[in-house]
């Protein structure tokens, strides 16, 4: 099985949080920290799989004048990391 590791970004945005992977340029909001962090988890690992699946490429970088990091001060952002777990299983 095969681990993957990206970022995530969390910034509030009026009265909910934006949630960003720019690994994966996949993005989520929700109400609370907590909630946005766990709707970026799930958009990522349907993203993954729905990429795999279709043979299309996971990764599709955020362009660097569009990713958060370069954008907002760095105290209004929470980064962290995530690691998604990949199973490849070959079927004839």
């Amino acid at each position: 099985m095969d681990m993957f590791v990206f970022t995530g970004l969390l910034w509030k945005e009026d009265d909910e949080y934006s949630a960003l992977c720019p690994e994966l340029d996949v993005a989520s909001q929700g109400k609370t920290l907590a909630e946005a962090r766990e709707n970026l988890l799930e958009a990522a690992s349907i993203h993954i799989e729905g990429s795999f699946e279709d043979g299309l490429p996971y990764a599709r970088p955020v362009p660097s004048s569009e990713d958060p990091r370069n954008v907002f001060p760095s105290e209004a952002l929470k980064i962290f990391k995530f690691k998604v777990n990949v199973a490849v299983k070959v079927y004839a």
